[in-house]
């Protein structure tokens, strides 16, 4: 089963990194105010650079002048069941210890998508 995690990340602005196992990396996106953990919430979720599956146990500081420099740490972590994926959508049920339950990712335009929970 495909894992997924999501990391609290303190680098110039909070923000939570959402990561899942898809395509033999971790497929990322910045949410600036974190995943929603009620249905209905929809939240900013931006596309970035794909990261190495090891990344998924990351915690600890990045370094200053590098990449992404800051606090790294797990705000959640488990495995989901794929439903859907298209271009454009995906649609997957987690199975974490916050994040639990049928979320969707829509992309609205370019590297910005939507991501919102909707039911338990």
């Amino acid at each position: 089963m495909p894992r997924f995690v999501v990391h609290k990340h303190a680098a110039r602005a909070l923000h939570y990194d959402l990561r899942l196992e898809l395509d033999s990396v971790l497929k990322s996106w910045a949410v600036p105010k974190g995943p929603p953990e009620t249905p209905g919430v929809k939240r900013l979720a931006v596309a970035v650079d794909d990261h190495a599956l090891d990344y998924i146990d990351f915690e600890g500081t990045i370094p200053e002048g590098q990449y992404g420099a800051g606090k790294v740490e797990i705000w959640d972590k488990g495995t989901f069941d794929l439903t859907n994926r298209t271009e454009a959508t995906i649609s997957l049920a987690f199975h974490g210890k916050r994040l639990e339950g049928d979320y969707h990712l829509i992309r609205t335009k370019d590297k910005n998508w939507l991501v919102f929970k909707t039911r338990k």
